[in-house]
């Protein structure tokens, strides 16, 4: 049954992102799957704003850990509206299981839903400071499950692919936006580094793809001995060369180069998501200083 506190995060703040926070609880709790949610962040604090982002943490089952993780991506974009797959996002706090940061289009605008599975055995060790909007009563959870536990390391461990790097690029480009419109000269700052470096790395991805060294430093090496590597290192200086704080116009002119150079580098990744990227690029537009 949904906890009360749901109640009261009505009472303290109903910013325009409630409605997404209510269809996403609709959404996962018909799960036997799913043992709790928790809402994090501004949301259960009372103090979101317009652009906040939507923080959830799912308690999971372990022995279904595995199965729900590999559905997400379908379920999120089939009833939640995400316009592409979710990042795996490597900035959040390590709770024991995987963050995926999900773009998701609701009432006209673009917003951003994390959603951080844990399997329900080591949940209370790991996440403090959330609100509990639903407990599922009757959950066995004396055993954990050693395949979840491998399966979450495994998949930290993984190399993305250049279709997974141009989800990060795109989920970036709408941070800074909104750091941007906030005026939040520092974050702006730290998440260009992070945008250029995942552009970075999806020229490596593509172009050079057994290298070990996930830098910067051997670039010219590894990746400018064809024509084709010089001209995408070109562009990438051409990226690296804007201001360190965006405007947004010099944001979307990063992204419009970053896209092309995903392009040129990984077309078939561009191929793959071409439809999202036509869904985001809209939006983006939207997002704009009132």
């Amino acid at each position: 049954m949904r906890n009360l506190l749901l109640d009261g995060l009505v009472v303290l703040n109903r910013p325009e992102q409630f409605q997404l926070l209510e269809d996403a609880i609709d959404v996962f709790t018909p799960s036997p799957s799913v043992t709790r949610l928790l809402v994090r962040g501004s949301l259960a604090a009372g103090t979101a704003d317009r652009l906040s982002n939507i923080d959830i943490v799912v308690g999971v089952v372990d022995d279904d850990y595995v199965a729900f993780v590999s559905v997400l991506d379908a379920l999120m974009m089939a009833e939640l509206h995400a316009i592409m797959p979710g990042w795996r996002d490597t900035d959040v706090g390590d709770l024991g299981g995987l963050g995926y940061v999900f773009l998701v289009a609701c009432q006209e605008r673009l917003r951003q839903l994390d959603i951080y599975a844990v399997p329900e055995s080591i949940l209370d060790q790991n996440v403090v400071s959330a609100r509990p909007v639903f407990t599922r009563a009757g959950i066995d959870v004396s055993l954990s499950s050693r395949e979840a536990m491998a399966f979450v390391t495994r998949t930290a461990a993984e190399a993305r692919t250049c279709g997974e790097l141009l989800i990060e690029i795109m989920v970036q480009g709408f941070l800074i936006r909104k750091r941007i419109i906030r005026r939040q000269r520092f974050a702006a700052y730290h998440e260009t580094h992070v945008f250029n470096s995942a552009v970075k790395n999806l020229v490596k991805a593509a172009l050079a793809p057994d290298s070990r060294d996930r830098g910067w430093h051997n670039l010219h090496t590894e990746i400018g001995s064809t024509p084709m590597g010089k001209r995408c290192l070109a562009d990438l200086d051409a990226l690296v060369s804007g201001p360190a704080v965006p405007t947004i116009e010099s944001l979307d002119r990063g992204i419009g180069a970053a896209i092309a150079l995903a392009e040129r580098a990984a077309p078939e990744a561009v191929e793959k998501l071409r439809k999202s990227i036509d869904a985001y690029l809209e939006y983006m537009e939207l997002l704009r200083p009132l």
